[in-house]
């Protein structure tokens, strides 16, 4: 749908790599050391933390408007770079900020909820304005062919970064001290912005953007959001599938260890083991996929084989907890962390194949705004239904399984829908090559 770009160098792919990077560096400071240290160390309300995590996920419609103004409002003559600077200088100060809240105000309840508020809405200003800038960036950089992959294989450079970023931070946090947490959070907020001045300029060298954003500034957002978002049954239905998929696949995501510990009989040692298991299956499905995969399968065909293959799993994890086989119930999470990545990586590439040049942004929003709406929702209904079953029956096996039929339930509707879609028929395509053609 997009026109071949010419090839840039390697040396600026590999640069470019530097912000999922960033990005996957302060998702583990946020959400793991300092999601940790309010509960565990200064005992805040776990309500409280959970609503204040919330709040980047609700700024999440932010991207649609964030990207519709990248697409048409250039700053300096470039319509991505700017935009990920400037969110990377937000998600500094939120990380610089949600830090030194959290140490010297976390005994002031009153005053922590305020200064909390205000630097998590900060935090999530940057992530939904810097994380939606790069994704346009990528697909306006790379031509059809090569786009899949290098949107696989970036993701494969945000899972590093939090891996690389979990290992380094928990070696500088071993013990807690709140002197070190506000000196290693203010290192985390400069290398976010180190690591994007690093990847961002001149990436955008060669690309048309004045006349890409003259022709996206044609239309006010409100029409554009009428015209490609909200009156494009594709655009409707792949939002649906996102969010699907990813509630399907994420609402057993923090209730696998309770699952392992209430179910199986698991130690602690154990559970904490099964996170390392998912996240290699999905690292190593992203590396296969942006290798191979894609380029033998294409996008839509390797994110529906996940699908089937997440069904077939979830399945079997249900059948385990009957069995009580917490051996093969160890395997079966590697599986279900290969099958979420391949079915991310065929997604993410499939809606890359909705964009167009001039609405790589707004377009690109849709899916971080369904891609984030799918974690919220599928937090919500994992704890929601367990507890209700557990509840009901008394029984964990029960709840669980509940659960686990239910995500099979959403990744079947997912499956079905996306047997309809088809990049070809989006009304930013006609549009598109209709400009071609003029």
């Amino acid at each position: 749908m997009n026109p071949p770009n010419p090839s840039p160098p390697v040396v600026h792919h590999l640069r470019l790599a530097a912000f999922p990077v960033a990005y996957g560096l302060s998702g583990v400071l946020i959400g793991g050391t300092l999601n940790r240290v309010m509960i565990a160390e200064l005992n805040v309300p776990a309500t409280l933390v959970a609503v204040l995590f919330v709040i980047p996920l609700l700024l999440s419609p932010l991207r649609l408007w964030f990207g519709h103004q990248s697409d048409s409002h250039p700053l300096c003559g470039r319509r991505r770079e700017p935009y990920m600077l400037i969110g990377a200088a937000f998600i500094g100060l939120g990380v610089a900020g949600i830090a030194w809240s959290t140490v010297r105000l976390a005994d002031q309840l009153p005053v922590f909820v305020t200064a909390g508020v205000a630097t998590f809405f900060v935090y999530g200003i940057g992530r939904n304005l810097a994380h939606n800038s790069y994704h346009a960036l990528v697909v306006e950089k790379f031509s059809d062919r090569s786009r899949s992959r290098a949107m696989t294989l970036y993701e494969v450079a945000t899972l590093l970064g939090a891996v690389i970023g979990a290992g380094a931070l928990g070696r500088a946090l071993e013990h807690y001290d709140p002197t070190r947490l506000l000196i290693v959070a203010t290192g985390v907020a400069g290398t976010v912005f180190l690591l994007t001045l690093l990847a961002a300029p001149g990436q955008e060298r060669g690309l048309t953007a004045a006349v890409r954003a003259a022709k996206a500034r044609e239309k006010a957002f409100a029409l554009v959001l009428r015209d490609y978002v909200f009156a494009d049954p594709q655009v409707r239905r792949l939002f649906i599938v996102v969010i699907c998929t990813f509630t399907g696949t994420l609402a057993q995501d923090v209730l696998l260890e309770p699952y392992g510990a209430l179910v199986l009989g698991m130690s602690v040692g154990q559970t904490t083991r099964l996170t390392m298991f998912w996240g290699l299956g999905v690292l190593a499905a992203m590396l296969l996929s942006g290798l191979l995969l894609l380029r033998w399968l294409g996008p839509l065909r390797l994110m529906r084989i996940g699908l089937v293959l997440s069904i077939a799993v979830f399945s079997g994890v249900a059948v385990i907890g009957l069995a009580g086989a917490p051996g093969a119930f160890r395997w079966l999470v590697l599986g279900l962390g290969f099958c979420a990545g391949l079915t991310g990586a065929g997604m993410i590439s499939s809606v890359a194949q909705f964009t167009t040049p001039e609405r790589a942004g707004l377009l690109m929003g849709v899916w971080g705004m369904a891609n984030m709406v799918g974690h919220a929702v599928g937090s919500l209904m994992g704890g929601v239904i367990v507890d209700t079953m557990r509840a009901a029956t008394g029984s964990s096996l029960a709840a669980y399984t509940t659960l686990f039929a239910a995500e099979v339930g959403m990744l079947i509707v997912a499956l079905g829908l996306s047997l309809r879609l088809s990049p070809r028929q989006t009304r930013a395509g006609a549009e598109f090559a209709d400009a071609a053609t003029a």
